[in-house]
């Protein structure tokens, strides 16, 4: 009886912490939350920049209850804090899926832009956020990436709230795009390899018009001719490049946009506070 009797604690002890989740499974805290209260705790834990749990909370939700505004609003804030985690590659993944998901979706061109804005901060190094540096002189494959994201959205959502945003991000990307080439231009020239830097800085003259770049380009492009002894086309570069210096044309510099205040769930698009 004496040994039954000290034995007993022990039992007790251990049921109770395999209650606790010491055994192996854990309580799920969670486990009788309702949509809306999932959503409430995901949002919060979002606002207060904790990325990790309100995408933990945000994915419970779509598992659980997977129709409705809830689970579809979830997998636009998802795609949101992976952007704010700085987590690029997840963005964009959870982007694309509603995408493909809700392809006729009117809150679609968000999806879009979303994946805009995260390859155009790609495009910016860590560095790039403490020694301003200049932009063209980067790989410009995050920013090739976010210009067609934008231009998918300005092309099929013209009227959408953030098109004119895209445009303007549009403009500053291709102005930058035209000014990496010149700068590859510029290198092939200190490499002496100066065809390849006439047909790059003709490149620029034909593709991308109307940006700062060209004045650059066509410096480049007389300087190439010169040292292939081509006088008569450098000559005529020449002629080209005062003509436009002369009557003004020449653009000025896209200006940086600026920072964009998100809507980050988009709660009056949904109107999810009124059920």
């Amino acid at each position: 009886m004496r040994r039954t009797l000290t034995r007993l604690p022990a039992l007790v002890l251990a049921v109770a912490l395999a209650g606790c989740g010491v055994f192996g499974k854990e309580i799920d805290l969670t486990e009788n939350w309702s949509a809306a209260r999932l959503y409430a705790e995901a949002s919060s834990e979002l606002d207060s920049a904790n990325y990790a749990k309100a995408v933990e909370y945000y994915e419970k939700l779509e598992a659980r209850y997977p129709f409705g505004r809830y689970a579809m609003q979830s997998q636009l804030d998802v795609a949101y804090a992976h952007y704010r985690a700085d987590e690029p590659e997840a963005a964009i993944a959870a982007a694309d899926r509603f995408i493909k998901l809700y392809p006729q979706n009117p809150y679609v061109d968000y999806a879009y832009y979303l994946k805009g804005l995260v390859n155009y901060n790609r495009s910016v190094g860590f560095l790039d956020r403490y020694v301003p540096t200049d932009a063209s002189q980067r790989d410009p494959g995050s920013a090739l990436d976010a210009f067609v994201d934008f231009s998918v959205l300005v092309e099929r959502f013209p009227d959408s709230r953030y098109a004119e945003d895209a445009r303007q991000r549009m403009l500053y990307l291709r102005n930058n795009l035209a000014k990496h080439e010149v700068n590859v231009a510029r290198y092939y020239m200190r490499r002496g390899a100066y065809l390849a830097a006439a047909n790059r800085a003709n490149y620029v003259i034909e593709r991308f018009q109307r940006t700062s770049a060209v004045e650059s380009a066509l410096e480049v492009l007389i300087d190439a001719y010169t040292a292939l002894g081509k006088r008569e086309l450098a000559a005529d570069a020449k002629r080209v490049l005062d003509l436009n210096r002369e009557a003004g044309r020449f653009a000025s510099d896209e200006p940086e946009p600026g920072d964009v205040s998100l809507a980050r769930k988009l709660w009056d698009y949904l109107s999810l506070d009124e059920n």
